[in-house]
């Protein structure tokens, strides 16, 4: 059997109370055109804003305490985990990979994510979601107003309830929630969940880690009424 090299068995421990949050990103970038550690640990994150931002590579990257803001944006192929909460803007624009948060989440997770998966186990503030374009987001929790607002494709799997507005002006994505929802937003309306849409719910909180019997969830999506535009809705634009 061949050796593995030990760059891709080895952990990468860094102390963000010792390192600079500039010279981490660096390496984690430099992963993509050149070999390095495959598994990180980040100590001592402290709230740090734009951490592990822009990751284009196969690797997998644990968070240990609380970011601040974008942490995790436009990920691209990595795995990262915060044990802990994080800001807003966690995952903008995220292309591929997968990142998870142990805690909650503030407003504008996943905005305008176009691929991958977001997990939060706790719950996500408002706007959760917004013009995503073919991300899946799973909350645990629960979601605050406008979340999904101008959602394009993808999913969103909320276990708890939703705030006013949701999936405002959506396109084609698919929202699920399992709780209350305060008040679809414009274009948003109550669909059947048939066989494919619960097989489909099933296999996001499978791998999202999330126990949940996936009949108990509702979907909805856009009535298509305002994708072209009609004097008599002129109020709704």
């Amino acid at each position: 059997m061949a050796a593995v090299p030990a760059e891709e068995v080895a952990v990468e421990v860094v102390d963000l109370g010792e390192t600079r949050l500039r010279d981490l990103n660096q390496r984690l970038h430099d992963i993509s055109s050149a070999p390095g550690p495959r598994a990180w640990r980040v100590l001592n994150p402290n709230g740090a804003h734009a951490l592990a931002c822009g990751i284009d590579a196969d690797i997998e990257v644990e968070i240990e305490g609380h970011v601040g803001y974008y942490c995790a944006g436009m990920n691209k192929r990595a795995t990262v985990r915060v044990h802990g909460n994080a800001g807003p803007g966690l995952a903008e624009n995220m292309m591929s990979g997968k990142v998870i948060v142990d805690g909650n989440a503030s407003q504008s997770a996943g905005a305008t994510g176009r691929g991958g998966l977001l997990v939060v186990h706790g719950d996500a503030s408002a706007r959760c979601g917004i013009s995503m374009k073919g991300i899946d987001i799973v909350v645990g929790g629960s979601v605050g107003h406008l979340s999904a607002f101008m959602a394009q494709t993808g999913c969103l799997v909320v276990c708890g309830d939703a705030g006013d507005a949701l999936g405002d002006s959506i396109y084609e994505a698919r929202l699920y929630v399992r709780g209350d929802v305060a008040g679809p937003g414009a274009d948003c309306v109550e669909k059947e969940l048939r066989e494919e849409h619960a097989a489909q719910l099933a296999g996001l909180l499978d791998v999202a880690g999330i126990d949940a019997n996936p009949t108990e969830f509702r979907r909805y999506g856009s009535a298509r009424s305002l994708y072209n535009f009609k004097i008599d809705n002129a109020g709704a634009y």
